[in-house]
């Protein structure tokens, strides 16, 4: 017999701006203008999305002010449709991060940490600045809000389709990426140097994109499956833990000491995974219980909104 408890999807609510978010969202603006001006843009490589277009554009016309001209246009448009597709908490504390990086791409001052011209040294920059910028994303991210750009496209197209968010960096990249090496070509006529750029580019975005998967687990799902002789124990234990979360009981029987016990499966976030087995922990410190990545989900399933 199985048994499954529904849950119900609460609507988002607009939550006021505590002195927190906006060190967190001032940080992570912080650390993306860093990532930006003194690492991948001076390496020359090609950004995701909008800001790609952008840096393609400004890298064309040799001019950074391009860039930041063309990113506050986008970032703009992003923010509009945050706040329609999304949410308003989301839409407000982007807002503050991209705001933040706007000033510090005008303020910031110019200096070059290392020459790019040298390829050992330009592979650092690219590296560096993917960790930056992953790590940039991920702490706006936790904060509910975003740096801009393809995020607002991940977080509206993840809560929709139940995909990591550095995923769709990925796709933003290729577009941006293919009209950015166009530019280099047309400007250069070199096809080695539109090569170069290339590996640099997907170097980047892989740095970027695995460093966000790894420190942002919202949209990761995991099958958690805990053995035990009292279900309601655990039951219990995941209701308070998780009360949007279901969960099924599978009667059975131990094969070693034919003991009749019960698995108890449910699947969450691994955001939310710690706090869940700590919760059954203290309720069942004798269970057993083990957990795995799960792919294929029903979109049915809940995902409090970022």
């Amino acid at each position: 017999m199985t048994k499954q408890r529904s849950s119900t999807k609460n609507s988002p609510q607009y939550k006021r701006l505590t002195p927190i978010n906006w060190v967190l969202a001032i940080s992570a603006g912080l650390l993306y203008a860093i990532a930006l001006k003194y690492f991948v843009i001076p390496a020359g490589v090609i950004l995701t999305g909008s800001e790609g277009i952008a840096v393609s554009i400004s890298y064309y016309f040799e001019s950074s002010t391009i860039f930041v001209i063309l990113y506050a246009v986008f970032q703009t448009l992003l923010m509009a449709f945050a706040y329609r597709k999304i949410s308003k908490t989301f839409a407000y504390r982007s807002l503050i991060v991209v705001a933040t990086v706007i000033l510090a791409l005008l303020f910031f001052p110019e200096f070059h940490i290392t020459q790019p011209d040298a390829y050992n040294e330009r592979i650092m920059l690219v590296l560096f600045g993917g960790i930056l910028a992953g790590c940039a994303k991920a702490v706006a991210f936790k904060n509910r809000g975003s740096t801009g750009d393809e995020d607002v496209i991940a977080a509206y197209y993840a809560m929709k389709y139940l995909k990591p968010v550095g995923s769709i960096a990925i796709i933003a990249g290729i577009v941006s990426t293919v009209f950015g090496l166009a530019l280099q070509l047309l400007k250069t006529n070199d096809l080695a140097l539109v090569i170069n750029t290339l590996m640099y580019t997907a170097l980047y975005l892989f740095v970027s994109t695995e460093t966000l998967n790894t420190l942002y687990h919202k949209f990761k799902l995991t099958m958690l499956a805990v053995i035990h002789e009292h279900p309601d124990v655990i039951g219990n234990a995941i209701r308070k833990a998780s009360p949007h979360r279901t969960y099924t009981i599978h009667p059975g029987v131990g094969g070693y000491e034919e003991k009749k016990l019960s698995m108890i499966r449910t699947i969450v976030t691994l955001e939310e995974l710690p706090k869940l087995i700590a919760a059954i922990n203290k309720a069942a410190p004798n269970a057993f219980y083990y957990h795995h990545e799960v792919e294929g989900v029903s979109r049915k399933f809940y995902i409090s909104p970022i």
